[in-house]
């Protein structure tokens, strides 16, 4: 790769690391109007979320890619500074950072890591909310989601408790890493398509507005390369979760634009064009021909993708064109109206496609 492409993955990871003691005012004012909770409480929420989680792994990939000690220095200091301040509750979305810990406590073990990751894996296995057929119920902390499994759960909890059973040697927790992707599977795949819906109900046995929401299904995209490259699976296992990301991939070549992104609902040309979820299939797509799960065929497409993330990098490393946090619509405009601001995740999943297109 040239001068130019590193000095933007140098401006990506810049502005990430700049922005990741940001919190989001706009979710803090909606805790704590809506939810009843202290400005406080509300402040150590949006200080750990799933959106920090995703931007921490982000940071952590690009210091395993330049082993550069100032990287993982960064986020040590962003652990004990949250962890000073205290953690907040425990949901679906406050796991994500997690990943990131785990990751950093194999190249740096702490005792202190090793608890709080310990006391959060024993909450998911014995306390975490369940829905019928013990799926994870997709509660955070705006929404209890009754009886709901979301796309979005795979990577904000099953990855670290994935990484976390494989770092400790407990079978058990790889075991129900497998049985989530599973039932998540079965009740959010559209067998028509090959692409996953946001979400399922048990409740209402359906899946709210059938959306195939482009960023929910980047976070699979993501989740089964990086689960494959985790865990060792059984041969039938394997090929299963394979065909799932293969049909997907299948999928989403054929809704790529021409311009090389992706719809913020993926089959529906009238929605936007979204660049969080077209940098997450970038990666997923790029990594899956590296690793073997996909042929090279599939190259195209993720490089295809790799060049409209460079094109929608401001000259201040920020990714542009990033849908804000979406909660599961009922309607197909829920999706088209979420805005357009700029988030931790969408800087982090930029990196992450940078990174991936100099493998």
């Amino acid at each position: 790769m040239d001068k130019q492409y590193h000095e933007v993955i140098q401006r990506v990871e810049k502005n990430l690391c700049g922005f990741l003691y940001n919190t989001d005012e706009r979710y803090i004012n909606n805790l704590v109007n809506a939810k009843g909770r202290s400005l406080a409480e509300a402040r150590s929420l949006a200080a750990w979320d799933w959106t920090h989680g995703v931007g921490l792994y982000g940071l952590y990939k690009f210091y395993a890619y330049t082993k550069d000690e100032k990287y993982l220095k960064f986020i040590e200091e962003w652990f004990e500074d949250r962890i000073r301040i205290g953690l907040p509750d425990k949901n679906v979305n406050t796991v994500a950072p997690l990943l990131s810990m785990a990751c950093l406590y194999e190249v740096k073990p702490n005792p202190q890591y090793k608890a709080i990751m310990q006391e959060w894996a024993d909450w998911i296995m014995r306390d975490m909310k369940r829905t019928q057929e013990g799926g994870i119920q997709h509660q955070h902390a705006e929404l209890e989601n009754n009886q709901e499994l979301w796309d979005d759960t795979l990577f904000m909890t099953v990855l670290f408790l994935t990484k976390y059973g494989r770092i400790i040697h407990n079978q058990e927790y790889i075991e129900e890493a497998v049985y989530q992707l599973m039932l998540h599977a079965k009740y959010l795949l559209d067998t028509k398509t090959g692409l996953w819906y946001h979400g399922w109900s048990f409740a209402e046995r359906g899946n709210f507005a059938n959306a195939l929401w482009g960023r929910g299904n980047c976070w699979i995209t993501i989740f089964i390369p990086e689960f494959l490259e985790i865990v060792e699976l059984k041969p039938r296992e394997e090929e299963y979760i394979l065909n799932l990301f293969r049909n997907q991939v299948d999928a989403l070549c054929k809704y790529q634009s021409e311009e090389g992104m992706w719809h913020t609902l993926i089959d529906d040309p009238s929605s936007y064009l979204e660049a969080s979820a077209t940098a997450g299939f970038c990666y997923g797509i790029l990594k899956g021909v590296r690793k073997g799960y996909l042929n090279r065929d599939y190259l195209e497409y993720g490089q295809k993708a790799l060049k409209a993330v460079l094109d929608g990098i401001n000259d201040d490393g920020e990714l542009m064109r990033v849908s804000y946090g979406t909660n599961v619509g009922r309607t197909l405009q829920h999706y088209k109206d979420i805005p357009l601001v700029k988030m931790h995740y969408g800087q982090s999943l930029a990196l992450l496609a940078l990174i991936e297109g100099l493998m």
